[in-house]
């Protein structure tokens, strides 16, 4: 049996109903300037009076909650290969937990890791993805090991599902998913006259589905709400996967708990105890 570490909750307080913002929570403010990044924080609080925020254009303020929470899912677990879904202030938590792991274990990685201590990230909106960029640049420099794509979304059908997929989607074995996007007010077409550009939809991706033989015991799937498409991956998995929902946090964990396949994955899962 695989065991995940699952970080420590942090009681909020004076959290609004229906509302991703934590407002004037020491703890969480504690976390940003502990890691640095506060002044993200600070400069990001610009409120947006919309009925629902799935159709905004502006980048969302920072749900401070949720960052603490995939910021330490990571090192707890002790993760160097990333692949996220959608983008976002997430990616610039990602590449820090990332850079934390990297100095923790002085940049050693398991043997069959491609790339280590890096986040892929593949998106629809040429807009976010820009945004993104120029703030991992600003922190991290033109050197950071972030791998930024640009895909269309399209309505599909997956096992006579109906649901939607990038179109070109970036070779990557990661050992940790993040599913954040696409928005799906922007999926394109539609797949028998149905499409999920409707309030009423959610959404709901198929992509990992189609690699998922490729992912290694061990593997998390974090979503960030998407609690529908969580069920719909646990539905039409192959293989064993386990699923927790966090109802506080509104964040959904699936790991992929199966006997090692041979001794490099075994090396692989010696890992992410260190």
């Amino acid at each position: 049996m695989i065991k995940i570490n699952l970080p420590k909750k942090i009681k909020l307080k004076n959290q609004r109903q229906n509302s991703d913002l934590v407002e004037n929570n020491k703890k969480f403010k504690f976390f940003l300037k502990n890691i640095g990044l506060s002044h993200y924080y600070e400069s990001s609080q610009k409120k947006l009076s919309l009925k629902d925020r799935r159709i905004s254009m502006h980048p969302h303020i920072p749900d401070l909650s949720d960052l603490y929470y995939i910021y330490n899912l990571i090192i707890l677990n002790n993760r160097i290969s990333i692949l996220e879904y959608g983008t976002g202030w997430s990616s610039l938590i990602i590449y820090k937990a990332l850079e934390f792991n990297k100095k923790k274990n002085k940049g050693r990685f398991y043997t069959r890791c491609d790339n280590p201590y890096s986040l892929s990230v593949v998106d629809n909106s040429k807009k976010f993805l820009k945004i993104s960029s120029d703030r991992i640049t600003s922190e991290f420099g033109k050197n950071a090991n972030v791998n930024f794509h640009y895909s269309k979304c399209r309505m599909t059908k997956f096992n006579g599902n109906y649901a939607h997929e990038y179109i070109k989607h970036p070779p990557i074995n990661p050992d940790f998913i993040f599913l954040d996007g696409p928005n799906n007010f922007f999926v394109d077409g539609k797949s028998e006259n149905f499409s999920v550009k409707n309030f009423s939809m959610q959404p709901m991706g198929c992509d990992i589905l189609k690699f998922e033989n490729f992912l290694t015991p061990g593997t998390i799937i974090l979503s960030d709400g998407r609690t529908a498409n969580m069920r719909f991956l646990k539905n039409n998995f192959k293989r064993k996967w386990k699923i927790k929902t966090l109802y506080n946090s509104d964040l959904n964990i699936l790991f992929l708990d199966e006997k090692p396949l041979g001794i490099w994955n075994k090396e692989q899962l010696r890992f992410y105890q260190k």
